[in-house]
């Protein structure tokens, strides 16, 4: 492929993102809420930079950014810290709730029937880590194994075994064991009731399958370009652009509804 040739694929690309209709016409966001890993990141965890600074100029506007999040807290709130945020954390799948205002996180189910039943099928699946991924060291509301580990074989025992209560599902950096009290779309509903926030005002942005719940209760949902499939056909609209890719043009969007100049 010639230079002449990428450069109108650029341009191509340029022109597709100013003429997407991001929002619903005469529908103003005034909170947006975005999931972490494979949305801001890429495939490796990579952070996107034109991701933060799309973030940093819808704060700056006002407009807070709530992060919803597979991720443990202490992960969260450093991004949060370092992006320069002040919306609340929506943690752990909707199981770990904050706001910088409030005197201590809600933690809303344990993490030990996760752990407990973790290391019972470590006991019938040959090679299954129960310690699993690093985070788990600081994670409070459920436990989570490595994404490569056998998905099918931990769903038929998890069906017949004393945690058949627990949900199991997989994203592209881990398979969660948790409550099903624990979603983000539910963490997101107690989050914006407690805060006395609206969630017709709220977008959101994700790319995996535990982004689903927090589809269906936000007004209006993007997936990032590189989500799965089933929440590309879920979300309202699906980005050209690849993960932190999308934010650019996404929150120029948002400003233009706003009556701000990008």
């Amino acid at each position: 492929m010639g230079s002449s040739e990428v450069g109108r694929i650029f341009l191509l690309v340029g022109r597709l993102a100013h003429i997407m209709q991001w929002l619903p016409e005469g529908w103003v966001p005034r909170v947006v809420v975005i999931d972490i890993d494979g949305t801001i990141t890429d495939g490796n965890k990579s952070l996107s930079v034109e991701a933060v600074q799309a973030l940093r100029q819808l704060e700056a506007h006002g407009i807070p950014v709530v992060l919803a999040t597979g991720n443990v807290r202490p992960v969260a709130y450093g991004l949060w810290r370092f992006i320069g945020l002040s919306g609340p954390l929506c943690c752990e799948n909707g199981g770990v709730l904050w706001h910088p205002s409030w005197p201590d996180a809600v933690v809303r189910a344990s993490g030990e029937e996760a752990q407990e039943a973790a290391q019972w099928l470590s006991e019938r699946i040959e090679g299954l880590d129960s310690a699993g991924i690093a985070t788990n060291r600081w994670r409070e509301s459920e436990w989570c194994l490595f994404p490569d580990e056998d998905l099918d074989a931990v769903c038929s025992l998890m069906a017949k075994s004393p945690w058949a209560h627990l949900s199991v599902v997989r994203t592209g950096f881990a398979i969660h064991l948790m409550d099903p009290v624990l979603s983000k779309g539910q963490g997101l509903q107690e989050l914006f009731e407690r805060l006395g926030w609206s969630l017709d005002e709220a977008l959101c942005v994700g790319d995996a399958p535990n982004d689903l719940s927090m589809f269906d209760v936000c007004r209006w949902s993007v997936a990032v370009g590189g989500a799965f499939e089933d929440v590309q056909a879920a979300a309202d609209v699906v980005s050209p652009h690849a993960h932190g890719a999308t934010f650019q043009p996404l929150v120029e969007a948002v400003l233009r509804a706003h009556g701000a100049e990008v």
